[in-house]
């Protein structure tokens, strides 16, 4: 198809038959790296093309954040001629990738299976739920797995309700994992020739993004619980209260509690054997917590925040989302992008891996549904 900015994967072509967050996500990380994305939609096109408010005129911002970088053509899989088109961008893919409920593509012949006689170098990655066994009956949505892994019984005050985190994590985790495997499985593909099948399903991934957590139950024996902002082996990791507002303070080892406790003006109490080890601040944070409130509360957090940081002492304000990339900003850490020109241009968070040789593109701004068929249609039928 038409020529686009060269980046790491360029010239490989990824047929996108996702929708929603995780796959969409993934993909358009893949663009990003300078694959060439063709986004395969129904008529009715992506579901998050309606998740509104909010909208950047009249399309929805959710579906703007997942979906640069690609070609939109709209292919009723129910039609003839439009399941042919739909094989044949299967049969030319490096990469194809999926979150229909599992097996629900084999009825039109865009299974795993069926695609890879055809085209056996093909990393096909495949995105569910609850896998392909017995969960496979269960749809997938993310605050499901967040309730079902436990992520849920963890988030909230103790003693409170549980929460769900306030982002679909782990549609992103499960979204990062599809990428690493397609990587992965691209380089056995140069070495042995052959493609394979990709599988991720957001309950994995859930398991494995709950790290510590995890390891507790499974290696510890001990099923975690909600603490709040607190951190269940490590204090202080928290925010904490200064003269006008609180201020996160990582002091994640005894070099930095004691380097904190200097810069607070009670370096004693580094020395306090109740708190002289991260074991003994975990165990008497209660004892602990006021001794700290007490000195923060001389200060504002800007001003303990100049101070700390000018330490070594990691700790930070609690921003809103405007703040978080303004401090980005200000960290020159270049945010923002802006993909597409005049009326089409849509303000975009940037890939977030800086590469110093080939850098991210931003080659389209998120397609609107069936933008490139005819493209796409003349390029698969010559």
């Amino acid at each position: 198809m038409t020529d686009t900015p060269r980046g790491p994967l360029s010239g490989l072509l990824v047929a996108d038959f996702s929708r929603v967050l995780a796959g969409p996500y993934a993909t358009m990380l893949l663009a990003d790296l300078g694959a060439d994305v063709v986004k395969v939609e129904s008529p009715a096109g992506d579901e998050t093309r309606t998740w509104a408010p909010p909208v950047r005129g009249d399309v929805s911002t959710y579906y703007l954040g997942i979906n640069r970088g690609k070609r939109s053509v709209a292919l009723d899989l129910r039609d003839d001629a439009d399941l042919e088109l739909a094989r044949e961008l299967a049969r030319r893919a490096d990469v194809l990738i999926q979150n229909f409920r599992p097996g629900g593509l084999v009825r039109f012949g865009l299974d795993h299976a069926t695609v890879s006689a055809t085209n056996p170098g093909v990393v096909y990655a495949s995105i569910s739920g609850f896998g392909t066994g017995p969960g496979a009956r269960v749809p997938g949505y993310d605050l499901m797995v967040q309730a079902v892994s436990g992520l849920m019984s963890l988030t909230g005050d103790p003693g409170g309700p549980p929460y769900r985190a306030g982002i679909s994590v782990f549609d992103v985790i499960a979204g990062n994992h599809a990428v690493i495997g397609i990587l992965a499985a691209l380089r056995h593909r140069e070495a042995t020739g052959q493609g394979q099948h990709v599988e991720v399903n957001l309950l994995s991934s859930a398991l494995s993004g709950l790290v510590n957590h995890s390891s507790s139950y499974l290696a510890g024996g001990v099923v975690p619980y909600r603490m709040g902002n607190a951190h269940p082996s490590i204090f202080p990791y928290d925010p904490l209260p200064t003269a006008d507002r609180d201020l996160i303070i990582a002091a994640a080892n005894d070099r930095l509690f004691r380097t904190l406790c200097e810069v607070l003006e009670v370096p004693e109490v580094a020395d306090d054997p109740r708190f002289a080890r991260n074991r003994d601040r975990t165990v008497n944070r209660a004892e602990l917590t006021p001794i700290l409130v007490e000195r923060l509360a001389t200060r504002g957090a800007d001003e303990w925040f100049d101070l700390l940081v000018a330490a070594g002492v990691p700790c930070g304000p609690i921003n809103t989302i405007d703040g978080g990339f303004a401090m980005a900003a200000q960290f020159a850490l270049d945010p923002v992008v802006t993909v597409g020109e005049g009326e089409r241009a849509v303000p975009t968070a940037r890939h977030p891996i800086t590469f110093s040789a080939t850098p991210a593109r931003y080659a389209l701004p998120p397609p609107e549904l069936d933008e490139h068929g005819a493209e796409v249609r003349t390029w698969l039928s010559s």
